[in-house]
């Protein structure tokens, strides 16, 4: 069984200090569920039969080239730092450059045991590996950076969580699995040289331009601050925005109790882990500063004079406020059609919202309707929205094609909560038939005409309450 991948590995070219080499463990009986075969022809992959593959991607087999490591980082998980962590149910099996000239990382989530499993099984089930899967290939065609989905396998295996459940494994692709919880395991334990050395490549594989720590920093605040604007424009929450869940290449990574709001409130939370709301959808803006604070105290340590640079850090993360609210006023001001939209906008959107949320008015179909105008109907008190678009309107004389600009800012269909649990529960019955809907439909998310799936959740559908994937 042979099966060569143009690996060039470059994390594994680092010192052993920065991961863990491994093989993943064997499973029973490994089976394909779905392998992405666009993504699979930008990075370069040869073809081959569906048993071949589901002994690659479930960790069967090791494909030629790799080098399986399982890496090393720390973080702060709602708040409190854990000094190390680390990949454990994952592996890295090695990096390709695809066609597009893209270097990417290729790797195993559900295969087995590590070193970093704290006592866990390393494993994965099916529920949230189909999740991760539909979820990051449905941003991705909303065109946020996000992880990428290669590969999902049943493994023949049963899993134990509350209750005897399907094993899966996922493949995940991703720019870099860099965190900024990488970079604060070797500034917790005082290792500069190791800091420095990542420091280094992180500029080299992310940020080319960046000419030291602060430049790098200045480049992950600006990404960050672009990420989450995007993320609040179509109502997502990523739900555990610890510090090991933030990829410093600004991609969206770890979508556990992750979810899309329905109904709009401001202070929505999904996450069944988050009980203080710390992850909330209005708290994403204030938490990414503080994460990239933690980044900016983390590199810092590397230099033999920290205070030298200390006031430039914090001049670059105290100017990430602005950052935010900048992309999110372009972001939100093309969702009601303004092409280039200033401060003075910000109240003419915020209303809306308010107005959205006091109606308990659906995010994505509000503005949807908005674009295609017929946004009234999503209004229980029509005669208050109709106060607000006299005055919507008279902002849009002068705006060249704002129906173009809307409809190109909003998405007709996300991966609702509801329709995600019964995709689960299908799949764990052994019909995968709605997750290959799924998948069909969001890959056109803006101009999709599957009225089913852009339906909100009914009283009786809605889920409260989403669960990290272990």
């Amino acid at each position: 069984m042979s099966f060569s991948v143009p690996f060039d590995n470059s994390y594994a070219a680092l010192p052993d200090a920065f991961y863990a080499r491994l093989d993943p463990t064997p499973v029973k009986a490994p089976k394909l569920i779905t392998f992405n075969e666009t993504l699979a022809q930008k990075l370069g992959l040869p073809e081959a039969s569906d048993d071949v593959l589901a002994a690659m991607f479930s960790g069967q087999k090791v494909p030629e080239g790799a080098t399986p490591i399982a890496q090393l980082y720390a973080g702060h998980q709602f708040g409190t730092f854990n000094p190390q962590l680390g990949d454990g149910r994952a592996l890295l099996l090695g990096e390709v450059v695809g066609t597009d000239g893209i270097r990417r990382d290729i790797q195993l989530k559900g295969s087995g045991p590590t070193p970093y499993s704290r006592m866990g099984d390393g494993r994965a089930w099916l529920g949230p590996v189909l999740r991760e899967y539909v979820i990051s290939e449905a941003m991705h065609a909303l065109g946020i950076p996000t992880t990428r989905a290669l590969a999902a396998t049943t493994t023949g295996e049963d899993v134990i969580r509350e209750t005897v459940l399907p094993g899966a494994v996922l493949t995940r692709v991703a720019q870099s699995h860099l965190r900024v919880g990488t970079f604060q395991v070797f500034a917790h334990r005082g290792q500069k040289a190791e800091l420095a050395r990542l420091t280094d490549y992180a500029m080299a594989r992310h940020y080319p331009d960046a000419k030291g720590p602060m430049d790098l920093l200045r480049a992950v605040c600006a990404a960050q601050a672009e990420l989450v604007a995007v993320w609040m424009s179509v109502g997502f929450i990523h739900g555990v925005m610890n510090t090991d869940n933030c990829a410093i290449s600004g991609e969206t990574i770890d979508y556990g109790p992750c979810a899309f709001i329905d109904d709009y409130h401001a202070d929505t939370v999904f996450s069944s882990i988050d009980q203080m709301g710390r992850y909330a959808y209005s708290n994403q803006p204030r938490i990414i500063v503080w994460n990239m604070a933690q980044f900016a105290t983390a590199l810092l340590q590397q230099l033999d004079d920290p205070t030298t640079a200390l006031d430039e850090a914090t001049e670059i993360v105290h100017a990430m406020p602005a950052q935010i609210e900048a992309a999110w006023l372009s972001r939100f001001g093309a969702k009601i059609g303004l092409a280039a939209p200033t401060k003075d906008d910000a109240a003419l959107i915020q209303d809306l919202l308010t107005l959205m949320q006091a109606q308990g008015a659906d995010f994505t179909n509000t503005f949807d309707a908005l674009a295609r105008g017929d946004a009234r109907d999503q209004f229980l008190e029509r005669e208050a929205f109709d106060a607000w678009a006299a005055e919507w309107q008279t902002r849009l004389q002068g705006e060249g094609d704002p129906q173009t600009v809307m409809q190109a800012a909003s998405p007709r269909i996300i991966p609702r909560n509801h329709r995600m649990e019964e995709m689960i529960a299908a799949a764990v019955a052994g019909d995968f038939a709605p997750f290959e809907r799924l998948l069909t439909a969001l890959a056109s998310p803006f101009d999709t005409d599957d009225l089913d799936l852009m339906r909100p959740p009914t009283k009786a559908q809605r889920v409260p309450a989403t669960f990290c994937g272990t």
